[in-house]
């Protein structure tokens, strides 16, 4: 069993004993301490929280166990029930509330489920507000109300349309340009929440023929819900033999979109980005924003705009935020199929970025394949180590970034694990927040080059 806490929330498989997973204990011990820890710094106001969850199988027990606790420990819920995660962030926005809870593991199996902690602003809370919490839970400081003090819970089945309607106001958003495009588009949405959420959007967006494939909201995720090709082999089928225009892969809380061309093949999930990047670009020239470990395509394409810069940012979607507000990016997310707009709001967000790519799909009038031929080709390697008991990680990192800061030609950054920049690619180690191993990527110009450099690099991790 695992129970990861990081600050991409608390993380763990269903089951077990508590503290050794995500134990029905455990989320009552970590929802106490995120309430508590909202409440001491609310000055004595009354607060409101919003709550939603995607369709995996434990999520219903959990939300359960969520709600009931917040009510217990005197805090209104606004309960969405079934949602998406940059759904639940909207809502907390829209709804004036002082926070919320996102019952998701996001694009790990089904066997796992996770707390994703939003402040007032919809936004996931930062590494230091989020060790606060983990001392909260470690210390007991709680405290819960008495009976004429327990929370409320309003049900609001309404939050998806209203997250489709925001998204359709945006001023880059051409929906009489997508209409007359007649699309025909395919959605894999892995049996989860993005089932419920983007055919809907599709045809809001005036996308007519909408093909199917694993939209039932049931939870039995169809295949591993990580979109990433190996996975996909069922949409990109589903694409040829149905003649569709695109395929849409969205992972079960729908903050990740991954694009399938006409041809079956992979868009690939890096230019996901980097494709609605270049839209915004070409309307409301700014700088933008990816983590450490995306493609270097994004800053190519940002350096094409007169006075745009690319910046990068450590991994983890608030770190991203941080710098795209630091930077002023009009554009931003990670490499792993997030687009975050600020325009709508600062979250990764699946169904913003159909809503874009679609536009600019239909405005250059070319197929999916021939866009992408129009952007830097560079191929990820993405390898791991698992980790093992008494490893230094940290003492491996140091020993890397020393001889290649020693290295010329090369350079490192540190700022989340440890990067090296080649003149022709670059490598990137670094501590998973959400797994128990080291993450290796490698990029560059072609798959040999991308693979020969994080071999290059596990070989000193080995020696």
């Amino acid at each position: 069993m695992s129970l990861i806490k990081s600050i991409s929330g608390i993380r763990g498989t269903i089951g077990g004993r508590p503290g050794e997973g995500l134990s029905p204990l455990d989320v009552v011990k970590f929802t106490s301490a995120f309430a508590t820890f909202l409440q001491q710094r609310s000055k004595g106001k009354r607060l409101t929280l919003v709550v939603g969850r995607d369709a995996r199988l434990s999520g219903a027990m959990v939300d359960r166990l969520v709600v009931g606790t917040l009510q217990g420990m005197g805090i209104d819920v606004i309960e969405t029930g079934l949602s998406t995660t940059p759904t639940t962030e909207m809502s907390v926005i829209d709804k004036h509330a002082d926070g919320g809870i996102i019952i998701t593991a996001s694009h790990n199996p089904k066997h796992w489920n996770a707390l994703k902690l939003l402040n007032a602003r919809g936004e996931f809370i930062d590494a230091a507000e989020g060790a606060e919490v983990l001392r909260l839970a470690e210390s007991e400081e709680l405290n819960f109300a008495e009976v004429d003090h327990l929370g409320q819970v309003t049900v609001d089945n309404d939050t998806i349309d209203h997250h489709i309607e925001r998204v359709l106001q945006l001023k880059l958003v051409d929906v009489e340009a997508i209409r007359k495009a007649n699309f025909k588009v395919a959605v894999d949405a892995v049996n989860s929440t993005g089932g419920m959420a983007i055919p809907r959007l599709l045809r809001a967006l005036g996308v007519k023929d909408v093909v199917e494939l694993n939209c039932d909201a049931t939870g039995h995720f169809a295949h591993n819900p990580e979109p990433i090709p190996a996975n996909l082999t069922d949409i990109s089928r589903v694409v040829r033999e149905n003649r569709c225009d695109l395929g849409v892969v969205v992972d079960p809380d729908v903050d990740r979109l991954a694009l399938v061309c006409e041809t079956g093949e992979m868009f690939g999930e890096e230019y996901t980005l980097v494709s609605v990047a270049d839209y915004v670009l070409q309307h409301t020239p700014g700088n933008t924003v990816s983590n450490l470990s995306s493609s270097r395509a994004l800053r190519d394409v940002t350096r094409q705009y007169a006075g745009c810069e690319y910046n990068a940012a450590a991994v983890g979607e608030v770190n991203v935020t941080t710098k795209m507000r630091e930077t002023g990016a009009v554009i931003g997310g990670e490499g792993n199929g997030g687009v975050i707009y600020p325009e709508l709001h600062y979250g990764r967000d699946a169904l913003v970025g159909v809503a874009l790519f679609l536009t600019l799909l239909a405005k250059r009038g070319i197929k999916v394949s021939e866009l992408r031929k129009t952007y830097p080709d560079y191929i990820i390697s993405k390898n791991r180590i698992d980790l093992t008991q008494g490893m230094d990680v940290d003492g491996l990192l140091k020993r890397l970034a020393d001889k290649y800061n020693a290295t010329p030609g090369c350079k490192v950054t540190t700022i989340d694990g440890v990067k090296i920049d080649f003149e022709d690619g670059w490598v990137h180690l670094r501590k998973s927040n959400t797994e128990p191993i080291i993450r290796i990527y490698s990029e560059a110009h072609t798959e040999a080059r991308a693979n020969q450099l994080a071999e290059q690099v596990k070989a000193e991790v080995d020696s």
